[in-house]
């Protein structure tokens, strides 16, 4: 086979470049760098669209619980009812009041006596013969006693005790004599 002009020239070029004295150093290949193309950029930016909204609520969420649960301890709790505070488990017994509502007069005597119960309950009981006495026992803290009476006799009297102490007590005279006692606390 016959050479021709371009053989010799590219067999020339070849000789040069493949000197060891040559100035040029031999082409080094560049690091293999992967870019991201537009459309791998475009379904990242559409799914961050998408789920943007959402972190930021479980974020909201997050930092509200995580104050509710900090403020509680300030406000919401109340030691004396958790399981093992002691004040919740105290049974100490406790004395009932006992309230004693009297009505007195003459012997044989009748009066329509009208009284509250300690639930502030308004009571009637009619033409019942003196002396009359009824009890009532409570837990509240506080209760409030008053009673009405009038007979058909000269006189008539009232007495509220609480406990066994006499707090208030009166006595009235006078045609078909009425009568009132009253305890604001007892």
């Amino acid at each position: 086979m016959a050479r021709t002009s371009n053989d010799t020239w590219s067999l020339a070029r070849d000789a040069e470049t493949t000197q060891p004295n040559a100035t040029i150093p031999p082409p080094v290949a560049p690091a293999p760098t992967r870019k991201r193309s537009l459309r791998e950029r475009l379904n990242l930016t559409r799914v961050f669209k998408r789920v943007w909204i959402l972190i930021v609520i479980l974020v909201a969420v997050g930092i509200a619980i995580f104050c509710v649960d900090r403020l509680h301890g300030l406000f919401g709790r109340t030691e004396t009812t958790r399981p093992g505070s002691g004040l919740a488990n105290d049974t100490k017994p406790f004395n009932p009041k006992t309230v004693k509502y009297e009505i007195f007069g003459s012997p044989g005597a009748v009066a329509t006596i009208n009284y509250l119960d300690l639930d502030a309950q308004p009571q009637e009981v009619k033409d019942v013969t003196l002396p009359w006495t009824i009890t009532l026992t409570t837990t509240a803290p506080a209760a409030s006693a008053n009673i009405v009476a009038q007979g058909d006799s000269n006189d008539i009297g009232c007495r509220i005790t609480v406990n066994g102490v006499v707090k208030d007590e009166k006595t009235n005279t006078g045609v078909n004599a009425e009568t009132f006692c009253l305890v604001k606390s007892a």
